[in-house]
């Protein structure tokens, strides 16, 4: 096997391997980027129905919010990950 196609391999396990803790990870932690993301879905229709100043500060705060909880969620999820892989 070549040495490349080694490194490929060995990244193909390891993205699986995350996705795998990320699916595992709490729901109540996924409840929280749903939540936000119902938040930019709530504001792009208010700019649908005509009120676009009020639709935008909910969708672009609603985005912010998004971000933040995303990273979080995917930072507790790899902190998981980690753990599990190296504490023996």
């Amino acid at each position: 096997m070549t040495r490349s196609s080694h490194k490929t391999w060995m990244f193909v396990a390891c993205v699986f391997a995350v996705s795998l803790v990320a699916g595992a990870a709490g729901a109540a932690d996924r409840a929280k980027v749903d939540e936000q993301t119902r938040r930019v879905e709530q504001g792009a229709k208010q700019i649908g129905q005509g009120e676009v100043g009020a639709g935008l500060k909910e969708m672009f705060s609603g985005v912010g919010h998004t971000v933040a909880e995303g990273a979080k969620f995917s930072g507790e999820a790899m902190g998981e990950f980690f753990k599990k892989a190296f504490s023996s």
